[in-house]
């Protein structure tokens, strides 16, 4: 490996034996009695290729997003990288001290406070305590967990544990930063000083790796993107190019995304399936959502639909109630409804819909029906910084005048 390439993958491939879930008894005493009638049985195993003939290289202080469908292999790439888990074939040679934030509930231990666990990191990456001292102060600034630095971190939120794994991640002085997608427990203003924090780290010589389904996110953080799709590398290269790669296998994939109600509550009416065209949306693109509608028995009256359009943080950002157009329907028989939505602007981020089926009270109510994504776009030219948009629930579509 050349000393311009932080990180050099050759040929990894990743498999896991899956044993069949009626072949593992649940209890002790089950496998004994099971052992004693079935001395010679095996246990059969089904094999699963988490990833196959991976091979690539990162340059030193590339910033690569990592993306893909659930289940492509991500996160398993990343902890053979930073050696959480064996590679079952292939070898990974990275140059250099890692510091690494993969999922809540890693890097620390939970008995310990968050001072502790701070040096603890510092040293398990070879650092002296002089080093980690002297970057403790900016850790502590940066996670806004100075009031409670000598609590146990077991005892800390999921949105506090991150603050400080990411802080002491991000400051201590490691050649290659490894994140997955647990930023998105973070609130919006935590993640934005992330991404930054991680754009500076970039541009000081160190390598980033990132991964995460907020396309937007990877475009404004990232140079260079990996896809990978059902274990294997199908796009490497420029950010926008593999991006677009991306879309376009989303698009012939996953032309209409259908949820169908698992557990349909008691009741005459319900909301029984959810469909959306896409899975992202551009903040200005018209989107399209249809809910069916199933009676049980003749209905008593007219209802209305009524849908909620919620931010990743739970808040609603818009309801788009069908009284308001005039809708009420007395179905009889299976209805589709159809929500079209035009506005507002919506910012980057993941969006879910809840539907609430209506008559003078909620008689059906289906919380996440749809999720989808926004990517960034803005409805105006940007010459300032992140600051300038980065508040507020929707993109207003604006212009100042002078007189």
């Amino acid at each position: 490996m050349s000393a311009a390439t932080a990180i050099s993958v050759r040929g990894l491939g990743k498999t896991y034996r899956i044993a069949h879930a009626s072949d593992r008894p649940t209890r002790a005493t089950e496998a004994i009695v099971a052992r004693l009638r079935h001395p010679l049985r095996r246990t059969t195993f089904d094999r699963f290729e988490a990833l196959t003939e991976v091979s690539f290289d990162v340059a030193a202080g590339t910033a690569l997003g990592i993306i893909g469908r659930n289940g492509a292999g991500k996160s398993t790439l990343l902890k053979i990288l930073t050696r959480i888990t064996p590679p079952t074939r292939g070898q990974a040679e990275l140059a250099g001290r890692v510091g690494s934030l993969l999922e809540v509930g890693t890097g620390f231990h939970p008995e310990l406070t968050g001072r502790e666990n701070v040096f603890l990191n510092g040293t398990l990456l070879g650092m002296r305590r002089q080093e980690i001292t002297r970057r403790f102060d900016e850790i502590v600034d940066f996670s806004g967990c100075g009031q409670f630095l000598d609590t146990p971190v077991k005892r800390y939120s999921s949105g506090m544990y991150v603050r400080l794994a990411f802080a002491v991640a991000a400051h201590l002085e490691t050649e290659i930063l490894v994140i997955d997608e647990v930023l998105s427990v973070g609130d919006a203003d935590f993640q934005r000083r992330s991404v930054q924090k991680m754009r500076d780290a970039a541009t000081q010589g160190r390598t980033v790796l990132y991964v995460s389904h907020q396309l937007h996110t990877v475009t404004a953080l990232c140079s260079e993107a990996l896809l990978l799709d059902r274990g294997t590398v199908s796009a490497y290269g420029a950010v926008e190019d593999v991006l677009a790669t991306y879309r376009a296998s989303v698009a012939e994939h996953a032309v209409v995304q259908r949820e169908t109600r698992a557990q349909v509550p008691a009741g005459i009416l319900h909301v029984v399936a959810a469909t959306t065209t896409r899975l992202t949306y551009l903040p200005a693109e018209p989107k399209r959502f249809t809910f069916t509608i199933q009676a049980e028995a003749a209905p008593d009256g007219p209802y209305f639909l009524s849908c909620h359009i919620n931010d990743a943080n739970g808040g609603v950002v818009a309801q788009c109630d069908s009284r308001l157009g005039g809708l009420w329907f007395h179905p009889d028989q299976p209805q589709e409804v159809t929500l079209d939505l035009r506005q507002p602007w919506l910012k980057p981020g993941t969006y879910t819909v809840d539907v609430f089926l209506c008559r003078v009270g909620i008689v059906d109510v289906w919380d996440g029906a749809v999720t989808f994504d926004v990517e960034q776009e803005l409805p105006y030219a940007v010459t300032g910084t992140a600051e300038s948009f980065g508040r507020g629930m929707v993109l207003a579509d604006f212009d100042f005048g002078v007189r």
